[in-house]
């Protein structure tokens, strides 16, 4: 890629505001337009399968009695002392199966795509579905619910996935939002694995646009660090609507000390 400056703009001439000379050559260079747009789309479907998964599993751990519920989330919790690396081979490996499973070799449900989720967004989205730490998080506060709230709405007739959505999750707004804000986080800054389940442009984020500045000639760090604050503004700005709601989640989500 070349990383020259706008146009009409030359490295001689003398520009009013330079430092925006920075931000339009990094933005241009990286093509971080579409890697932005890319990254939007993972983190979209990733938050509304996370807000989706997590939330169920968290209200069964924490308001549902069932045989082996607290081995199993013991065992869920262990995963949390694994490295994410350690866990890159195995969800690759079993990425890989499923999408052939689903290409062309399998069902045929892709059309004559041999593999549908490698280089798409199944395989980008799918894996972090369902997260040890957001589903800890959310099972934390729904344990804190008053059983008389179940009392009150089992005489209304009410079930465990009607008490879900009416009472539980408009009291745990909150802890949604710090789900959320970590999860948008992480998504945001992947880099390690969409690079390891896609080998081409189309579905890789932003954080890989950042790696295109370094190359044989130099590591262009003018432009990384133009690249890099372009990147980070997002995440500045969704903190500072969600600080408060991040606050009050932490504190009432069994985690205070």
């Amino acid at each position: 890629r070349s990383f020259n400056v706008p146009n009409g703009v030359t490295r001689n001439t003398h520009f009013s505001i330079p430092f925006f000379t920075n931000y339009c050559a990094a933005w241009d260079g990286a093509n971080l337009g579409e890697y932005i747009f890319n990254t939007i789309q993972i983190v979209v479907i990733t938050l509304v399968g996370l807000v989706s998964f997590c939330t169920l599993a968290a209200y069964a751990f924490a308001r549902m009695e069932f045989p082996g519920r607290d081995l199993l989330f013991g065992i869920m919790l262990a995963t949390l002392m694994v490295p994410e690396m350690v866990q890159s081979l195995p969800n690759f490996l079993l990425v890989n199966e499923i999408g052939n499973f689903f290409g062309a070799d399998g069902l045929g449900l892709c059309g004559d795509t041999r593999n549908c989720w490698m280089n798409n967004w199944p395989a980008l989205t799918i894996p972090f579905m369902a997260t040890p730490f957001a589903i800890f998080l959310l099972r934390q506060h729904f344990a804190t619910i008053p059983d008389e709230l179940w009392d009150a709405a089992r005489m209304d007739g009410a079930g465990h996935l009607r008490f879900l959505i009416t009472v539980v999750i408009p009291l745990s707004k909150a802890v949604l939002f710090v789900v959320i804000l970590f999860a948008f986080i992480g998504a945001w800054n992947a880099l390690a694995w969409p690079i390891l389940v896609t080998s081409g442009d189309e579905w890789r984020p932003i954080s890989y646009g950042l790696q295109s500045f370094i190359r044989e000639e130099g590591n262009f760090a003018h432009l990384r660090m133009a690249g890099a604050l372009i990147t980070t503004l997002p995440l500045l700005i969704l903190y500072a609507f969600t600080q408060r709601f991040f606050v009050e989640g932490i504190n009432t989500s069994g985690l205070k000390g």
